[in-house]
């Protein structure tokens, strides 16, 4: 019967579709837009442990548990480490040797643009170009301890 391998390619395809989708598009495919705080750009700084809407993009392959990978590392004690660094993931040789302190500049930076900052990179995603986003992931980074 092919109607298995049919639905679960559907399903993957469904899923590896949403990966890097900015959270504006996933709220545009059937929940209702945000009307409160959310809306604002005051309202996308993330409170001290909460993560914020932007950082959606970033847990479709990172976990926030510390010593859990996915595609990408866990981002858990992220903040302040040096490229390469997270025990227990396969790292980019050119991550290893990028020798970047992810501190609020470099992050700042690297989320902008990935592959432009550290060329060879396995991280594939585009960059954020809204710099309140980036600072909202950036401040909750670091509060994942």
């Amino acid at each position: 019967m092919r109607l298995i391998p049919v639905a679960a390619a559907t399903a993957l395809a469904l899923a590896l579709s949403a990966c890097g989708s900015p959270p504006e598009d996933k709220a545009a495919e059937g929940s209702a837009p945000s009307t409160t705080a959310e809306a604002s750009p005051a309202a996308t700084v993330a409170d001290a442990g909460s993560q914020p809407a932007a950082f959606a993009q970033c847990a479709a392959c990172h976990a926030v548990e510390p010593g859990k990978h996915g595609i990408g590392p866990s981002l858990a004690g992220v903040y302040g480490t040096k490229s390469g660094e997270i025990p227990g993931y396969a790292f980019s040789d050119a991550m290893k040797q990028a020798g970047l302190t992810w501190d609020d500049a470099t992050l700042d930076t690297y989320l902008t643009n990935p592959m432009k900052v550290v060329p060879g990179t396995k991280m594939t995603y585009a960059g954020l170009s809204d710099p309140a986003q980036r600072k909202a992931i950036i401040e909750y980074l670091k509060t994942l301890k």
